[in-house]
């Protein structure tokens, strides 16, 4: 029995992240025009994470069988979600492009809005947490389906 030890857990979650990132850009370049930045952006990085988590899964089917499929496949998309995590918290800690777009848009719904410096800032905060919380939720679930769906796709050989 092969057992997947939390090293192996490592490896298959930065193969994944790897090969997401290895997938988004070409589909970004592609999708971009046609789609426009921000629809091209969120569909090239949907499709990156659920292929590379096929992907992902299917290289190591056989791993993944032999111990609590579930359990594994939890463990790594857990860990997916924290490199995802950590992507989109420096993402948006290098961008400084936010804070304008961010107080542009909030004028625009709330035009007789005078937030204090405070407000702006938590403002400011709670867009962005929302952006990384839709980070988070997509890795969770694109990478626990496409890790199962990976899995499935090649059955394991008996030893």
């Amino acid at each position: 029995m092969i057992a997947l030890k939390f090293g192996d857990i490592i490896i298959a979650a930065a193969s994944l992240a790897i090969i997401s990132k290895l997938i988004y850009l070409p589909l970004a370049l592609a999708l971009s025009p046609s789609l426009g930045v921000y629809g091209g952006f969120l569909l090239s990085v949907v499709i990156s994470i659920l292929a590379s988590a096929i992907i992902t899964g299917y290289i190591y089917t056989q791993k993944i069988w032999e111990e609590n499929r579930t359990k594994t496949i939890a463990k790594t998309t857990v860990l997916l979600t924290a490199f995802v995590w950590l992507t989109a918290l420096m993402e948006s800690a290098a961008s400084a492009d936010w804070t304008p777009k961010i107080k542009a848009e909030y004028l625009t719904t709330n035009p007789t809005a005078t937030p204090t410096a405070f407000e702006w800032y938590y403002i400011e905060n709670l867009v962005l947490n929302v952006a990384i919380f839709v980070a988070i939720v997509l890795a969770l679930a694109l990478g626990f389906i496409g890790l199962y769906i990976g899995s499935t796709l090649k059955k394991p050989t008996k030893t």
